[in-house]
């Protein structure tokens, strides 16, 4: 198993409004807490958001989640249906430590700050729970999830050869929380 940051583009309970084409309105987004009648839906989101043997087997999406110090948010839609949008997974590491594990968004969802607004609520979290920085991993070649991250305040601090079971390098990009 191993642990991977924002693939491809594959706290917080207000609704999230920058960020929304302006040919779609406004669609507001609120993050709430992971309940156990959403694991079969995050488990699809996260097969349809990255490769087989990038995406998390239902065993090691479970054991991630259930991890003693991690946490799943879940953003949803405000629609009347309030279909989820994406999560994200997080933990509490040692050493005032935290790692973003992964974060998915449905297509349908990209590009309407989704992401942003999941990586917030779980930065939210970390800090709350003593956590000063935050690490995580994305593929070298993840131009999109390097510049979104970059965005967000983290820097490239080393690299991980051969991270991927495809072969591909990870860069570890931290961030300083407090």
């Amino acid at each position: 198993m191993e642990n991977r940051g924002l693939k491809p583009f594959c706290g917080r309970s207000e609704p999230f409004r920058e960020g929304t084409p302006s040919y779609n309105g406004r669609v507001p987004f609120t993050v709430r807490d992971f309940q156990a009648a959403d694991f079969d839906t995050l488990w699809r989101i996260d097969q349809a958001c990255f490769p087989a043997g990038i995406s998390y087997s239902r065993a090691e999406l479970r054991l991630y989640m259930r991890r003693r110090a991690s946490f799943t948010l879940i953003a949803v839609s405000g629609e009347p249906d309030a279909a989820i949008a994406g999560f994200i997974v997080a933990e509490a590491g040692a050493r005032a430590r935290g790692h973003i594990i992964t974060i998915d968004v449905i297509a349908a969802a990209r590009r309407f700050g989704v992401g942003s607004l999941m990586l917030r609520a779980a930065e939210d979290r970390l800090i709350s729970a003593g956590c000063r920085s935050v690490e995580l991993e994305t593929a070298v070649d993840n131009a999109a999830a390097l510049l979104f991250y970059k965005r967000h305040g983290y820097s490239v601090v080393t690299t991980y050869p051969r991270y991927y079971s495809n072969g591909v390098d990870a860069s570890v990009l931290e961030k300083t929380l407090v």
